[in-house]
């Protein structure tokens, strides 16, 4: 491996460069419990050998419990208010439209990605989704030996834009359907074949958290994909990669008794008891992938025109039996290290069974038929595994540490 230099610099981090193969796989919706109840029914020996014999670590991801601000915070090492992006979706203050977070417009600086790649080393980058590649290629170009694509568009890979160009005939694998855990098993497996024909040097992987919106730990259909994906990790660690797996939020059951959601519809609460105060409730999860959550999730943020009896909104609204915690935006802002200038007037955070909506004709719950609510947002999906395939030396950084997700890459290459 031939680099211009033995280390990058990102957001007062240092990280070195590789040595041997490094793959970093960002599991979505990897709550803890996957993994414990993965190791306890021995059906993932690789990921319980990381456990035992590697580094193992039950971390926190970046707030909000979202995929797009955790990839971002992951591949910067930092949390949101570092690189802007704190949603999926968000409303511009100024226009009062809505926005959908597409591509990489909306962040601020580098990422480690970019900063590895402008130092030679060769780096492939694959998501499930398109819209979280379009974010996470920031910087990543083919000129540079980048390889970055999406399992989701894999057939419209071109040299000149990706790296690489078709991928189902290279993989010797069709196209899955978007809605299926075998998106991510394809990010995978296009991860190790560009391994084994040396093709890159760092790896990023970041997969769909279908599986999990859909089925709970222990689960068969659960099982079957930990199965398939803790395989494809020993093919890595069998081609003599160093292993770091980690998750961008956990998941948790968000329905009742009879299998129904347990929703707040809390822009219904607002108007319905200050319509003076011009209330929108914009729901961060939302995203082009909603079939399987209804666009419904653990955290959302509170526009208002008139903010004059906010303080009375929050009391009242802090009293709602599904709700964890309230705040004004700018102690949201504080508390979570979220970015004050994207942030609403109000931040309301469900408890763990329940999730926040806005408006209950603003939400297409007729794709939840036949399985319960499982989602994510708020402070009780926090909680995701961070491991190593191999251990890491003890030190001061490390003793009594209180780990991030976002720390993967430090993990990855400084130990």
């Amino acid at each position: 491996m031939g680099f211009t230099t033995s280390h990058v610099e990102l957001h007062g981090k240092t990280y070195q460069v590789p040595h041997r193969p490094t793959v970093v796989v960002c599991v979505d919706g990897f709550d803890p419990e996957y993994l414990e109840a993965g190791c306890k029914d021995g059906i993932i020996p690789t990921l319980k050998s990381f456990v035992e014999s590697g580094f193992h670590a039950t971390a926190n991801c970046a707030m909000p419990s979202l995929t797009n601000p955790n990839n971002l915070s992951i591949i910067t090492g930092a949390p949101t208010n570092v690189h802007g992006v704190s949603g999926n979706y968000y409303l511009d203050k100024v226009t009062w439209e809505e926005h959908m977070v597409l591509d990489d417009s909306t962040m601020h600086g580098s990422t480690i990605l970019e900063q590895l790649a402008n130092s030679g080393v060769r780096v492939a980058a694959i998501t499930a989704k398109d819209k979280l590649r379009r974010i996470i290629n920031h910087g990543l170009v083919p000129a540079k030996g980048a390889v970055c694509f999406s399992a989701q568009c894999a057939n419209d890979c071109t040299e000149s834009e990706h790296g690489i160009k078709d991928v189902e005939k290279w993989l010797n694998l069709p196209l899955p359907t978007q809605y299926s855990g075998e998106l991510s098993l394809f990010v995978l497996d296009a991860g190790l074949k560009l391994l084994q024909e040396n093709r890159a040097d760092f790896f990023y992987l970041t997969l769909s958290d279908y599986i999990q919106h859909k089925h709970a730990p222990g689960s068969p259909e659960a099982n079957d994909f930990l199965q398939k994906l803790d395989t494809i990790l020993g093919e890595f660690v069998k081609l003599g990669a160093v292993v770091v797996v980690t998750g961008d939020h956990g998941m948790s059951d968000k329905s009742d008794s009879e299998g129904n959601p347990n929703v707040l519809f809390l822009e219904d609460f607002l108007k319905s008891k200050w319509p003076e105060c011009g209330a929108r409730v914009i729901c961060p999860i939302s995203d082009p992938f909603v079939k399987h959550h209804g666009a419904l999730g653990g955290f959302v943020r509170v526009h208002m025109t008139d903010t004059t009896q906010i303080n009375e909104i929050l009391s009242q609204t802090r009293q709602l039996p599904q709700v964890e915690v309230a705040y004004t935006g700018e102690e949201a802002a504080a508390v979570f290290d979220m970015p004050l200038d994207r942030e609403g007037d109000m931040v309301v955070i469900s408890k763990k069974n329940f999730v926040v909506g806005s408006r209950k004709d603003e939400h297409d719950l007729s794709q939840l038929q036949g399985h319960r609510l499982r989602s994510h947002g708020g402070l009780s999906e926090q909680a995701i595994p961070l491991l190593r395939s191999t251990p890491i030396k003890a030190n001061d950084q490390i003793d009594g540490r209180k780990w991030r997700n976002f720390d993967a890459f430090e993990i990855a290459l400084n130990y």
